[in-house]
């Protein structure tokens, strides 16, 4: 009995190890219950609610063949963190350090100014199937707390990291990846507005906070970070951001 259990704990042991550098990923212990609660408290009928739009949504048409890219999305962002956690350390932390800070700052805002949207379809006269799925979607995810997008700001943080890893580069088949990233890409962040589930100012918000948070996180957290591989019995921690881990002048 004493022999299983130890084998076993030595198992347990190995396989926490392999997977000690994903301790980043516990901030969704964080972001889901903020955003449920945002979800319960600042709902359509919520009366200081402010209602995002643009003249430009009112022109740009309703597709529900778009519901593809949007749904690909709950697919793409997960790839991206498993191909960096796999294949580049240092880059899986700044894929998180971009992701979660955006996130946070998306909830924070959509916390002190509660937003929401009348643009969704109440009459589709079209039945198939993408129909359905986008009709699910409007049923399962209320038009609420939709500025920024995060939707868009994911999106566009996922697909930097990608194509600036190191281990995209010197290969026609990763180059034929990051084309294929970048359509995507594209037509995820169309999806937000054709599917009328976010304005142009959503998705324009989203536009910004990632390319703001690219030159943080990419320009200065991250600028001279090094995150060798640790070797066995290494006690010494990876040091996520720049200023933790400054070497001293010579």
């Amino acid at each position: 009995m004493k022999h299983q259990t130890g084998a076993i704990r030595k198992r347990l042991k190995k396989e926490l190890k392999k997977y000690r550098y994903a301790w980043p990923l516990l901030y969704v212990f964080i972001y889901m219950p903020w955003f449920i609660l945002l979800e319960k408290h600042y709902t359509a009928d919520y009366a200081g609610l402010h209602i995002i739009h643009h003249a430009l949504d009112d022109i740009i048409p309703f597709n529900e063949w778009f519901i593809v890219p949007y749904l690909l999305w709950f697919l793409y962002i997960p790839a991206i963190f498993v191909f960096l956690y796999y294949h580049s350390k240092n880059e899986f932390y700044r894929l998180c350090a971009y992701e979660f800070t955006g996130m946070t700052i998306a909830l924070f805002i959509c916390t002190v100014y509660p937003n929401g949207l009348h643009l969704r379809m109440e009459e589709i006269h079209r039945h198939n199937i993408f129909v359905k799925m986008t009709q699910f979607i409007y049923t399962n995810d209320t038009p609420t707390n939709v500025f920024p997008s995060i939707h868009v700001f994911a999106t566009l943080a996922a697909h930097l990291c990608l194509v600036k890893s190191p281990h995209m580069k010197n290969s026609n088949t990763r180059k034929y990846i990051k084309i294929i990233s970048g359509f995507l890409a594209v037509l995820i962040c169309l999806s937000t507005v054709l599917l009328k589930q976010h304005s142009v100012i959503d998705l324009a918000g989203g536009v910004i906070l990632a390319v703001i948070l690219y030159f943080i996180v990419f320009h200065w957290w991250f600028k001279n970070v090094d995150f060798p591989a640790p070797k066995a019995g290494d006690p010494k921690k990876h040091q996520v951001l720049f200023f933790l881990n400054k070497r001293p002048r010579q």
